[in-house]
């Protein structure tokens, strides 16, 4: 009895040690991809990915840059990280003003063609890197739950340097959808008139579940639930 009680227990922490090893392995997977350093963080490739598939686009951005009116923006949010975005005023005085937030592993530069969409029918428009991206300080990614609070924060920004009495549209894609949803859900001020969420997931869960079935054959039971009581005693969220 006491033979098989001592098997048993260490069959039990074997897992538990297995376990344990695969959810810090899945959380780095997702929040330090590779592609934050290759894809975000690289801003010169940004601007040649632009120009490459969207030419008009690259062109607007060539015009704005010649007379500085692509502009950048630093602040710091409450736990004292450096982020920056980047901003076009309207060439009309206005006050409609649309904060785009990119998606994961994506930056501001990234978003530009939709910043162009809006800008040629007369809107301010800002373009926050979220925490971890692009020109933003940060070493993971934060999924859109912590970020829907630096976006907020920027949504206060860019009412202020455009005027103070602006009329909004948040227009997130992707991650940045989920982080747009995440943000209509918190209390908002008077001059937030429009939410578009283009494609964001349901969950932060759901996703994972999807891609652990996609990339690795695996269900999200026990992995993603050892993975996530993981992330929060690393990140807190």
């Amino acid at each position: 009895m006491k033979k098989a009680l001592r098997y048993t227990l260490v069959v039990l922490v074997v897992l538990a040690a297995v376990l344990t090893g695969a959810g810090y392995y899945m959380v780095d997977y997702a929040l330090k991809p590779e592609g934050l350093v290759t894809r975000s963080r690289d801003i010169p490739s940004s601007l040649e990915y632009m120009h490459q598939t969207y030419p008009e686009v690259g062109n607007w951005i060539d015009s704005l840059q010649s007379v500085q009116a692509l502009r950048d923006l630093y602040i710091e949010n409450e736990e004292g990280t450096k982020l920056h975005a980047l901003y076009v005023p309207a060439a009309d005085s206005t006050g409609r003003t649309a904060v785009i937030v990119h998606g994961y592993t994506d930056n501001a530069v990234r978003m530009l063609m939709i910043g162009y969409l809006y800008s040629r029918r007369g809107y301010n428009i800002l373009l926050p890197d979220l925490y971890g991206h692009g020109m933003s300080e940060g070493t993971e990614v934060q999924m859109g739950w912590k970020d829907r609070l630096d976006v907020l924060r920027w949504m206060d920004i860019a009412n202020d340097i455009f005027g103070g009495d602006t009329r909004m549209v948040v227009h997130g894609i992707s991650m940045g959808a989920a982080t747009t949803m995440m943000v209509s859900g918190e209390e908002q001020q008077p001059y937030v008139k429009c939410f578009v969420e283009d494609c964001g997931y349901t969950s932060v869960r759901d996703q994972f579940s999807k891609e652990l079935k996609e990339q690795f054959g695996l269900p999200a039971f026990p992995l993603l639930d050892a993975a996530s009581w993981l992330c929060g005693l690393k990140y807190g969220w």
